[in-house]
């Protein structure tokens, strides 16, 4: 197959049922996607999430920190009723928007920043004064405290809807570490710094030697040099979402051929 990544198989780490359309997009460029899940993605039972329903139902504001928080969020949502209707609807990043819209039937205006994480969202003017709100954050369980200790401090009464879990897939990395080791993999793609450590534990003392060698390519700053101390040698941030992980790759690949 022709195109800039042709020749060039790519690592895709990202849970199973999101690592579709940037294979695709991999495969569109010409290079090989070798898809290995290093993040798995489960749902908090309803029955845990009566408390924050409730709180949801008398919140000002609802900011949806991920892809995962909209479809894990709004599937809870939907199960015990609707957003009221005069919420204001946040979404960190256009990622997240794209899947809360295609969740959220209905739900029209969601707010969401230029940049993709809660430093971008924080300086919307729309949450510069938030004294008396009520805020709820809907993620996964155990995410960043910048957001909430930000807005509580700003006035905000902040609680959180934790609807899903982030847990290490339990697979084979035999396979996967086999073609690594013909040179079968030329590049790492990695959209979480938990997915990093979870694929580090998966592969195991030999397989981090490889990967340590491996250019990976990260879609934030902030996974890039969580990626840096973890001491791999190339180590690439580039822009948001899976075009900006293309053409990463592309630019990477057309620089070191």
């Amino acid at each position: 197959m022709s195109g800039p990544l042709a020749g060039r198989t790519v690592l895709v780490t990202r849970p199973a049922h999101q690592a579709a359309a940037l294979a695709q997009a991999i495969r569109a460029a010409g290079g090989t996607a070798f898809e290995f899940p290093a993040l798995d993605i489960e749902a908090v039972p309803p029955d845990a999430l009566s408390v924050p329903l409730a709180q949801l139902a008398e919140a000002d504001i609802a900011i949806f920190i991920s892809p995962n928080a909209a479809q894990f969020g709004m599937a809870a949502i939907r199960a015990g009723g609707a957003l009221p209707d005069a919420i204001w609807v946040f979404a960190v990043g256009p990622g997240t928007a794209r899947a809360l819209q295609a969740q959220a039937q209905g739900v029209s205006g969601i707010i969401t920043p230029d940049g993709q994480d809660s430093e971008a969202l924080l300086a919307l003017p729309q949450l510069a004064d938030v004294s008396g709100k009520r805020v709820v954050i809907v993620r996964g369980v155990g995410g960043r405290a910048l957001l909430a200790d930000a807005l509580a401090a700003r006035g905000a009464r902040v609680d959180f809807m934790e609807c899903y879990r982030r847990v290490r897939p339990q697979v084979d990395a035999a396979p996967l570490l086999a073609r690594w080791r013909t040179g079968g993999i030329d590049a790492v793609t990695v959209t979480s710094a938990e997915t990093l450590h979870n694929l580090a534990t998966m592969l195991g003392e030999a397989g981090m030697l490889l990967l340590s060698r491996t250019p990976l390519f990260a879609p934030h700053a902030k996974i890039a040099e969580a990626a840096r101390r973890f001491g791999i040698a190339h180590v690439i941030a580039t822009p948001g979402g899976d075009a900006g992980l293309v053409d990463g790759l592309i630019n990477w690949f057309r620089n070191n051929p």
